[in-house]
């Protein structure tokens, strides 16, 4: 059975994700307010990001660059990424 939440980034009801896929208080934000179908939406805006801007996940400051840029595409509605 799907688990449906209100998607604060659609604005609407929708499919959640079945699994917390992130860690720590972002990860338990994007498991209650954060749709399936975003999150996808943010896999391919991750995988982009990461190739133009050449990031090494293994760096941290490459990891904080790339949260900071998925905390502003999911959860800031005038940041225009949409």
């Amino acid at each position: 059975m799907s688990r449906i939440i209100f998607c604060t980034f659609l604005q609407r009801r929708a499919i959640g994700l079945d699994s917390k896929i992130y860690p720590g208080d972002i990860g338990k934000r994007i498991f209650t307010e954060i749709s399936k179908e975003v999150w996808f939406r943010w896999v391919s805006k991750q995988t982009i990001l990461i190739n133009e801007n050449k990031l090494n996940l293994f760096k941290k400051h490459d990891r904080e660059v790339l949260e900071k840029e998925m905390v502003q595409f999911l959860f800031n509605r005038d940041s225009g990424l949409h």
